[in-house]
């Protein structure tokens, strides 16, 4: 008696679903410690995991963040050619940066290069711990880099020597929308950039997107 078992007809095989190719960021920042490790934390939160951050000596000036970026963006370039595959580029390629006491001049010059490179810009004003800051409470108005690092150290004991990602977890929308909303009212003021906003937002939301 024929086997039943060949009897049956096949059902035809399903389709492998195919998944869009997850993006690719570089991030260059000057801090050792903060921007590194919170940006890492963000990261793995988010189960990215084709985030690459590069550090640079801090020299405060931010045009050599841009010349790294460039850099890097090239190396990975040339990679994608010599190896036949497109994936080895960046998607997107940031520079994190505060504005702290560098000049006007030199901060028109970084927008300007970035804009015609095709490089992204995270820029905190008057630092980074203003993004970090805002995931706890409104913005503290125009402030010196050494206010700002005081309030944040009031949230945050023994921040400094190390970011613990998940202490900002629960204020992570908060710090989003309440960067947005500075950064919001500082172009409708014709004054990007200006004390205190941060961009970090849009990082954010690239790194987001991207995983």
């Amino acid at each position: 008696m024929p086997s039943r078992r060949r009897d049956r007809q096949r059902r035809p095989a399903r389709e492998t679903a195919r998944r869009q190719p997850r993006r690719r960021l570089l991030v260059v920042c000057e801090g050792k410690v903060t921007e590194p490790e919170y940006i890492r934390g963000l990261a793995g939160r988010l189960r990215c995991n084709m985030v690459k951050i590069e550090i640079v000596p801090r020299s405060g000036r931010d045009l050599r963040l841009i010349e790294r970026a460039l850099k890097e963006r090239e190396r990975a370039d040339r990679a994608a050619e010599r190896e036949g595959d497109a994936f080895l580029r960046y998607d997107d390629v940031w520079c994190v940066y505060d504005v702290d006491d560098t000049p006007r001049g030199r901060l028109t010059e970084a927008r300007d290069r970035a804009r015609k490179t095709g490089l992204r810009l995270a820029v905190s004003n008057p630092c980074f711990e203003l993004w970090l800051l805002l995931h706890f409470r409104d913005s503290p108005g125009a402030r010196q880099r050494a206010d700002v690092q005081r309030m944040q150290e009031g949230y945050t004991p023994g921040y400094g020597k190390h970011v613990d990602f998940s202490l900002f977890c629960d204020g992570l929308a908060d710090a989003e929308r309440r960067s947005c909303e500075l950064d919001s009212q500082a172009r409708g003021d014709g004054e990007p950039h200006r004390n205190p906003t941060t961009g970090m937002y849009l990082l954010v939301s690239s790194i987001r997107s991207g995983c």
